[in-house]
């Protein structure tokens, strides 16, 4: 995963309703109803059927940490998928979406223009047709370099020019080595 889908992730987490099961045998049986299988749910965890049935009925209690990692983050992935539609759809249709970063920003101006390439933390409010075309990207299996530029572009109109207001010579922005990056929605 790259870093805006991480952030995605991230976001879509902080809208959960409800928290997922705690208890190792509580977050096998929810994967085993999601997955169907023992064998499906030890391919994604990269482990065997058997593990996962010991897992399952108690007999093994604590997996080794990588193997409690991906039980979890395979968990979080799956927990209330109708409740991250609903949270995009909004912010997508009418809330739009906040980007906080740090990151070293690059941008093509007219001559004359310099091109500081320092570190800057920037929180922004995207309009909601940056939100629906990030997650339209997402979706569509696009890379975290296409992600980026989509952002970019949301920084350019909002940030940069002001909407329109200045800045008028900036032609392209693009975000690079990101620090960190957020996102709320």
């Amino acid at each position: 995963m790259g870093e805006i889908e991480d952030a995605i992730e991230r976001a879509d987490r902080e809208s959960f309703t409800r928290q997922p099961p705690k208890t190792l045998q509580g977050r096998i049986n929810y994967l085993m109803k999601q997955l169907g299988t023992a064998k499906a749910v030890a391919a994604e965890l990269g482990v065997t059927a058997d593990s996962v049935n010991r897992y399952r009925r108690g007999a093994r209690k604590t997996p080794p940490k990588d193997i409690a990692a991906k039980i979890d983050g395979a968990v979080r992935a799956r927990w209330q998928p109708q409740v991250r539609k609903r949270r995009q759809k909004q912010a997508a249709s009418s809330g739009g979406i906040t980007v906080e970063t740090r990151a070293r920003f690059g941008y093509t101006a007219s001559v004359g223009t310099t091109d500081d390439g320092r570190f800057r933390r920037l929180t922004v409010h995207l309009p909601p047709a940056y939100a629906q075309r990030l997650f339209d990207a997402r979706d569509a299996g696009a890379s975290d370099q296409q992600m980026r530029g989509i952002i970019a572009e949301g920084f350019k109109e909002v940030y940069f020019q002001d909407g329109g207001g200045r800045a008028m010579g900036l032609s392209d922005v693009e975000i690079n080595d990101i620090d960190y990056l957020d996102l709320d929605y």
